[in-house]
């Protein structure tokens, strides 16, 4: 077996893979170079500076692994891998501690002045009483996103014996509870803190999800970090805030653009900004390094990735019903209101005789991929499903009204369930029953409006308005009620997605009990 390393990683990495394969180290070759080289390799190890394009996974003719030592994987193009049967791995987990602890020293940097007070103190400034700082001890540090750095932030919070409470939809209260940390809702969280951080990825249910409306839920004693993603805060509305005193500082790691050379942030006060350091230690650059070339030497002898990005191969009659679980899963995991604490599946018809394991692991991957930075597949959903504490329960039946299939999944919460039903018809997906309403939507990737109301005259003619307005073009309608004039659902298919603001107005239409969106997406 062998094995091209095309940046660098540390020398701990390159010894493991010595172990078991025959490593050639060539980093920074040219990628016309790197072309004609990558046939005789079965696996490539790169970083961020190495582009792999579809050309050249097309050239590697006996590749049979593409390892990522760190995080991201933007630089490869998974999608063409999959098509080559080439399993792409990561490393997510190997920096962890490293961003736990670079929150940390954030977090004292704001509560301590430590940036404002070495820059006086370096211009002959003996500025004691100006900088007075704050303690940690007995404060309430609010974390948005509980996943593996949430959860290490906690426990070094809780040594600074600081109260620990977060938010984070997709954890189940067991889970929290064994990291002492309760859990709230987001405007609780907003509205008791006074240190917020957030570890959770980007994505459209992510982006700006701390700007101004909840900035104005939060302490003006307050402080904001974030070592997560870029966009994941508003900039400019922290900005503001922190000009005009309405925040006590904030500690920026990660940015919407970087360099930050256009952001607000860059001259306000009572602010702290660092360059994308949260992975930047020679342990976290050991640990990712160790941690892809273990998984690479996995796959080459023929054994199942911890950290596999895209899926394995399965039977090709399959592939219909797999897209319909990831579909149905992630339909449900953005419909749901609460607090995750059960996930229930029903397999109904033709699928008794299928394969469930990977309709299972498609469930949880639709249902978690908004809900951690972890790329969640086939491969590693029900291994993050255990780690997140989720209790999933099967079942199969021979019931399934007039569909040859029948999939229904059901996600309890502590505000009550969500059910969907998807079917497989001439190889496409149909949405066949959300909660108590019966329906038949074809899914394409696409934008949807969810809306439970009350059944009346103009109340559809009301909602078109408003999307008219803000120039959203609706694809598709479907309605379905338990009896005339009652309760009543209805799904509308979009081309663009749909603002807050619009979701507002549509709220504020008489006889509309809620409003809800699903993206779906590749």
């Amino acid at each position: 077996m062998k094995v091209l390393v095309a940046d660098p990683i540390s020398e701990e990495g390159i010894a493991r893979l010595k172990q078991c394969a025959s490593v050639d180290v060539r980093t920074s070759l040219p990628a016309d170079e790197l072309r004609r080289e990558i046939p005789g390799y079965d696996a490539l190890i790169v970083r961020s500076q190495t582009q792999v394009t579809a050309a050249l996974i097309e050239r590697g003719a006996n590749l049979k692994v593409i390892g990522r030592a760190g995080v991201g994987v933007d630089n490869i193009d998974v999608e063409a891998a999959t098509r080559c049967g080439i399993v792409v791995v990561n490393a997510p987990a190997g920096n962890t501690v490293s961003a736990a602890e670079h929150t940390m020293a954030l977090m004292l940097a704001l509560a301590r002045n430590i940036p404002q007070s070495d820059a006086a103190t370096r211009t002959g400034s003996w500025a004691r009483s100006r900088l007075m700082g704050t303690e940690l001890r007995g404060k309430t540090l609010g974390i948005i996103g509980l996943g593996n750095i949430g959860s290490q932030v906690a426990l070094r919070a809780q040594s600074f014996e600081m109260r620990t409470i977060a938010f984070d939809p997709f954890i189940p209260a067991d889970y929290a509870r064994s990291f002492k940390v309760a859990l709230v809702t987001l405007p609780e969280l907003l509205l008791q803190a006074d240190f917020i951080t957030l570890h959770v990825p980007l994505s459209p249910a992510t982006k700006n999800l701390i700007g101004p409306a909840e900035l104005e839920m939060v302490k003006p004693s307050a402080r904001i970090i974030n070592c997560a993603r870029g966009g994941v805060v508003d900039e400019a509305a922290v900005a503001a805030d922190l000009n005009e005193g309405r925040l006590a500082g904030a500690a920026f790691d990660v940015f919407a653009q970087e360099p930050p050379t256009d952001s607000p942030l860059l001259s306000t006060p009572r602010s702290v900004l660092t360059p994308h350091l949260g992975a930047s230690t020679f342990e976290a650059q050991t640990n990712v390094s160790v941690d892809v070339a273990e998984q690479v030497i996995a796959v080459l002898e023929g054994e199942l990735a911890k950290y596999a990005v895209n899926a394995p191969h399965a039977a090709p009659e399959l592939f219909p019903y797999i897209r319909m679980s990831i579909t149905v899963g992630s339909f449900a995991g953005q419909l749901m209101d609460g607090q995750i604490q059960r996930v229930n599946i029903c397999y109904a018809g033709d699928l008794q005789q299928a394969s469930c394991d990977p309709l299972k692991a498609g469930i949880i991957s639709g249902i978690l991929q908004h809900a951690t930075e972890e790329r969640v597949n086939l491969v590693n959903a029900e291994l993050i499903a255990r780690q997140r504490g989720l209790r999933i329960a099967e079942e199969s039946s021979s019931e399934c009204g007039a569909y040859g299939n029948l999939l229904t999944v059901t996600l309890e919460t502590d505000r009550g369930s969500t059910t969907v039903s998807g079917t497989v018809r001439d190889g496409i997906t149909r949405i066949v029953r959300i909660n108590h309403f019966f329906m038949d939507i074809g899914l394409a990737e696409g934008h949807f409006l969810i809306c439970d109301h009350t059944d009346g005259p103009g109340l559809v003619g009301a909602i078109g308005t408003v999307l008219g307005q803000a120039s959203i073009n609706i694809s598709s309608m479907h309605l379905s009620r338990l009896a005339p004039r009652g309760k009543a659902l209805f799904v509308m298919a979009l081309d663009e997605p749909l603002r807050e603001a619009q979701k507002n107005v549509i709220m504020a239409i008489p006889n509309i009990h809620t409003v809800r969106t699903v993206n779906l997406h590749g």
